[in-house]
């Protein structure tokens, strides 16, 4: 299966898409051996059938698994296609006959179940089946079905955690989805957000936690307690490359009243490195309104700081990861303080993720960090929850 096919067709056009079709079958055929055949099922999604291989399942697998390698890594060369290069990858499944009474249905679907497998990796690889693999596919396919549920019945709920500057006052709040579900509970992101993303769902469902996000934040306008605070909420990758996605948020802002300039929208560094002019103008058209954008998780994803001068940023968030090495390695205190450098150098916010302890805390502080969140200071709560928090922490607030 051609991985990311449909961004191709829709970038480029069917024309296009179909040259790219023409031009894998034609590399498949090339890595075929003799006495094999190739099939395009559907879509992007086509079968090898391989014979001649050795009568010792070991050795066939074997075999069958070298083919399979070659075929992805011809898939890896760039095709040429109109006036562009494109570089693409595929997920490749393969099943063994085993001499066993098991119909060509059978093999198929097993194939497809361990291609499955290659893509939850995230594309580019080769799997081959194991009967495992069945039993976790038949629950992925029911998690699948029971969040299409969740988002008819609206399961999902918004948690918040705050952000709390140097004086000791909640500027603001993430954002944070969770799944009440009706047998297992309050289901964390880890449990949903992955299978979300991999179905498409994420898009639907970040359309209603931007929604609810201003809608909450739209209501703190008019209490002189919370008027003041920021909103931030993470955007997948998914949404973020939808062509209508700053229309969508435009028309969220309408229907809620939502002030934009108290909305922050999350992405994540490795997001910003892909297709770069497409990202700048989005962000641009956004900015444009007053919407504010920060980088999630930096320093995790390797980011040009050239391309970074480009992009429409007015905050960084310092990933976890380098927070939690304050106090245990020296190494990545030089690193925070580099961070919090540049960031300075370059007129942006600083939000530390994942503070914990009050050693932690000192330390940020004294290089310049005036936004911190984390367990420190509060889990993500409920809205009343959240409230009830901000009512202790922030000085000054009449209780009640």
């Amino acid at each position: 299966d051609i991985d990311d096919f449909k961004r191709l067709n829709d970038a480029h056009g069917q024309a296009v898409g179909d040259d790219m079709l023409r031009q894998v079958a034609a590399r498949l055929q090339g890595v075929l051996r003799e006495g094999g055949m190739l099939a395009r099922l559907a879509g992007d999604e086509f079968v090898l059938m391989l014979e001649n291989l050795s009568q010792d399942h070991a050795l066939a697998m074997v075999q069958a698994r070298a083919l399979a390698d070659n075929a992805l890594a011809q898939m890896a060369e760039p095709f040429r296609l109109a006036r562009i290069e494109y570089h693409s990858t595929c997920s490749i499944g393969v099943c063994v006959f085993d001499g066993s009474r098991r119909s060509i249905e059978d093999l198929l679907k097993q194939a497809d179940i361990a291609m499955y497998y290659a893509k939850l990796g995230g594309g580019h690889a080769v799997r081959v089946f194991e009967p495992a693999m069945k039993t976790t596919v038949t629950a992925r396919a029911a998690l699948d079905s029971e969040l299409h549920v969740a988002l008819k019945k609206r399961q999902f709920v918004l948690h918040y955690q705050p952000q709390v500057n140097h004086l000791g006052r909640v500027v603001g709040a993430e954002a944070l989805i969770r799944w009440n579900h009706p047998m297992r509970g309050m289901v964390p992101p880890a449990g949903f957000i992955e299978p979300a993303e991999q179905t498409g769902l994420i898009v639907p469902i970040g359309l209603w936690a931007l929604e609810e996000a201003c809608g909450q934040l739209e209501r703190w306008g008019h209490d002189a307690r919370y008027a003041h605070l920021t909103m931030s909420v993470n955007v997948s990758a998914r949404q973020f490359r939808k062509d209508d996605f700053a229309e969508e948020v435009r028309q969220v802002l309408i229907r809620t009243g939502c002030q934009p300039s108290h909305l922050k929208l999350e992405l994540t560094e490795s997001l910003l490195h892909d297709q770069v002019t497409e990202t700048i103008s989005k962000m641009k058209s956004l900015a444009a309104i007053g919407i504010r954008f920060s980088m999630d998780d930096f320093g995790t994803g390797f980011s040009s700081l050239s391309y970074m001068a480009q992009l429409p940023l007015h905050q960084l968030k310092v990933d976890k990861f380098f927070v939690q090495g304050i106090g245990q390695s020296p190494k990545i205190e030089l690193i925070v303080q580099t961070i919090l450098g540049m960031a300075a150098n370059l007129d942006l916010e600083v939000v530390a993720e994942g503070v914990e302890t009050e050693a932690q805390l000192a330390f940020l502080q004294a290089h310049g960090c005036k936004v911190s969140q984390g367990y420190y200071f509060g889990r993500p709560e409920a809205l009343s929850e959240f409230e009830h928090r901000l009512r202790e922490l922030t000085p000054g607030v009449a209780r009640g």
